[in-house]
């Protein structure tokens, strides 16, 4: 069989001519071995603390006119690891405008502009020195030269820190969520101190007893009210969407647990009430991934459900300008959190609703409308880009844009202007978010050099695309990335992605990041396997009850094709690393493919799939991929079971966990190492007691990565003072 066929490469390097911005100052690189080991290379390559410290650039917000944006970008400073913003204003009606940093006046977060174009947001300061510390909401006036009046208060709710808002297009209400007391018919409502010890007791037909990384408080959810708003103070008494006390009003979180936000929120554009999602408490709670979109008319009675005919997942609730219709995002499978989201569109006048974009085999996100109603904007996973489509609200019918002048890598916070403009910002694997405006079908233009200038200060890296025939013939895509001029032979990581319905596509990540890898002086190959997002739903569906099959098939003809490819890389020595499902894997490769591998690094992995399934806590998951429970499908879940394999373990293994996560608890890390461990199998254990299925602290973060790169330079440096003879 003939490998690697199809390949296409992108060097990531400093733009030729810098933008008129104001890049912040390039730091000095930490000393690394890398710098002084690699040959060939002229500049330093990138660091762990060059990833850490680099900044991050926030999502942006427009003013009604769409002239000017605002955004943030943080900064980690590299002694302390603390982080900061800086807000900006930009001028995008003039080429080559210079992003002029403002001040708030207090430290605020969650910017937006209101229809008054005022610009809002939280912040646990107060201008009031004596204040208690909570989260209230402010706004300012701000000029096109970033001068600032304010800032002055809108919303402060004693006894409730303010999580989010969304203020109606009309101007003249509110939206205001926190996490309250079901009990509490206002959102400014002082907590129940406990009476007696410190247990949290949990009804067995409550739902959640623990989610993601937090125990959940008895009774407490998100809920939302709904304000007067005149002359950008809050007025009157709050309207709860959720019904209150109403009898036939509804007990559930909104915004959604874990990780939902505004979207979760939408304004019907005369401000007549509000659209949004909501996810039901009770028994079936863990084992449901109905989500339903909930209509509130602000009379202070129950909210109206408009999608209680489909028991799988209902989300992003987007009106037309004209208040007709209602566009949103569909699953038609109930438990499968990974179905295809489908655009739907709901006359509002007659209830009728078409599956929009049925024909087109895309799960589609981030749904939004044109200034004029006349089309939609989404984006979606394409192989191994995430490029924006426009959707035609008639036929359905779907363009793909094309933006960027090569790949287009990864488009998010896609936002439609006056004047048929495209705000939206990109990243790849080469580089972070950058800001770009693209204008009346025309390639983008960047806006922004946040860390443009900064990257070409490092040893540039190549990402080549490849693809190979996988499992059942199937075309199966990977992607290598390595130092640009680096002289081989060059040692290869092997990169498993999570999910395991996920990708290592073109993107950046501040957490799992192939080029800083790469610049410790290996070669990254990353293999999106049967199941992977952005090759058809069905190719996704395939890794059902599949687990260690068709995956492992792949990433071994990956890696084969992979070394075919690319001759400089050193196929014998080799490390394959994963987190989540890629930690799974991990585990999974130590008994079925355990020669391969000078090392592992296993984060968060599954080690034995029946005391996970009674650990973890969205049990839909498991109750999917594997069939049903534990009880009604034990033989597939042992089938694969890592934890049936363990003899055969002999590759030195480092395992890191969070004791906070409870998506894959910690417990399952401690398996694995006792098992290393009793083996004499060389290995270490990192635990990390204030982390959750992600390590998301910056002096974790560098800890993680000087562990990890040790771990890889003992097995694959032989150089290295502490490697093995």
């Amino acid at each position: 069989m003939t490998m690697g066929l199809n390949f296409t490469k992108c060097a990531a390097f400093a733009a030729t001519s810098l933008l008129a911005s104001a890049p912040l100052a390039a730091e000095n690189h930490t000393d690394n071995s890398a710098e002084t080991s690699i040959e060939g290379l002229v500049k330093p390559p990138m660091s762990a603390q060059d990833l850490i410290a680099m900044p991050r650039l926030g999502s942006p917000t427009v003013e009604p006119s769409g002239r000017y944006a605002v955004y943030s970008v943080t900064s980690t400073d590299p002694e302390t690891y603390e982080r900061s913003p800086t807000h900006y204003l930009l001028d995008l009606m003039v080429p080559g405008a210079t992003p002029v940093a403002f001040d708030l006046g207090i430290a605020g977060f969650a910017l937006h502009f209101g229809p008054d174009s005022f610009l809002y947001f939280l912040s646990y300061e107060s201008t009031d020195e004596e204040a208690p510390e909570r989260a209230r909401l402010w706004r300012v006036a701000l000029e096109g030269n970033g001068n600032v009046t304010g800032p002055m208060p809108v919303a402060d709710m004693p006894g409730t820190d303010i999580a989010g808002y969304s203020i109606a297009p009309s101007g003249n209400r509110i939206a205001l969520w926190s996490e309250i007391d079901r009990d509490c018919d206002q959102l400014a409502c002082e907590a129940t101190a406990q009476e007696l010890g410190t247990g949290r007791l949990y009804e067995g037909d409550a739902g959640f007893y623990r989610h993601w990384d937090r125990w959940i408080e008895p009774g407490v959810f998100n809920r939302v009210f709904v304000y007067g708003l005149e002359n950008g103070r809050v007025t009157g008494e709050g309207i709860a969407v959720d019904g209150g006390s109403d009898d036939d009003a509804i007990i559930a979180n909104t915004p959604t647990m874990p990780f939902g936000g505004g979207e979760d929120v939408a304004w019907a554009p005369d401000g007549s009430g509000v659209y949004f999602v909501a996810r039901e408490t009770g028994s079936a709670e863990p084992m449901s991934t109905d989500l339903d979109i909930y209509w509130s008319d602000l009379s202070g009675g129950a909210p109206t459900a408009l999608t209680p005919n489909n028991p799988a997942h209902d989300s992003s609730p987007a009106p037309s300008p004209d208040g007709r219709h209602l566009a949103y995002l569909a699953m038609a499978r109930p438990g499968y959190e990974s179905d295809r989201l489908v655009v739907q569109m709901r006359d509002l006048a007659t209830g009728q609703t078409r599956a929009l974009t049925q024909d087109t085999d895309l799960s589609f996100g981030g749904l939004s409308w044109s200034e004029d109603g006349s089309y939609l904007l989404a984006s979606a996973a394409d192989v191994l880009d995430t490029p924006a489509y426009r959707i035609d609200p008639q036929t359905g019918s779907v363009t793909e844009l094309d933006l960027i002048a090569g790949n287009e890598a990864h488009l998010g916070n896609v936002t439609a202007l006056p004047g048929d403009r495209l705000l939206f910002t990109r990243d790849s694997i080469g580089a972070p978010s950058e800001l770009y405006l693209a204008e009346e079908g025309a390639k983008a233009r960047p806006l922004t050099d946040i860390v443009t200038t900064r990257m070409g200060t490092m040893a540039s890296t190549v990402t080549t695309r490849f693809s190979f025939e996988g499992a059942e013939g199937d075309t199966v895509w990977g992607q290598i990335t390595r130092l640009e001029n680096q002289e081989g032979p060059i040692p290869v990581i092997l990169y498993i992605h999570g999910g395991p319905q996920g990708s290592f596509r073109d993107g950046w990540s501040s957490r799992w990041n192939p080029r800083v890898v790469a610049s410790q002086g290996y070669a990254v190959v990353s293999v999106d396997f049967h199941g992977s997002a952005g090759y058809g739903q069905e190719f996704m569906d395939s890794i059902n009850r599949d687990w260690g099959g068709k995956p492992l098939e792949d990433l071994q003809k990956g890696l084969a094709a992979a070394l075919e490819l690319d001759t400089q890389i050193d196929g014998s020595r080799a490390c394959a690393m994963g987190a989540s499902y890629g930690g799974y894997m991990v585990n999974w490769i130590a008994g079925k493919w355990p020669d391969r591998f000078d090392c592992l690094v296993q984060h968060d992995g599954l080690f034995d799939m029946r005391s996970f399934y009674y650990s973890t806590e969205e049990l839909w998951f498991p109750r999917w991929d594997f069939g049903g429970s534990y009880s009604e499908a034990s033989e597939t879940y042992e089938r694969w079971n890592p934890v049936n394999h363990v003899d055969e373990w002999r590759t030195p293994m480092l395992v890191i966990t969070g004791e906070r996560d409870f998506r894959v608890p910690y417990t399952q890390g401690l398996q694995s190492f006792t098992a290393l461990q009793e083996r004499n199998i060389p290995s270490q254990l990192l635990v990390f007691p204030d982390e959750n299925h992600w390590v998301l602290g910056a002096e974790n973060s560098a800890q993680w990565h000087g562990t990890v790169f040790a771990w890889l330079d003992r097995w694959l440096k032989p150089q290295s003072e502490d490697a093995p003879e």
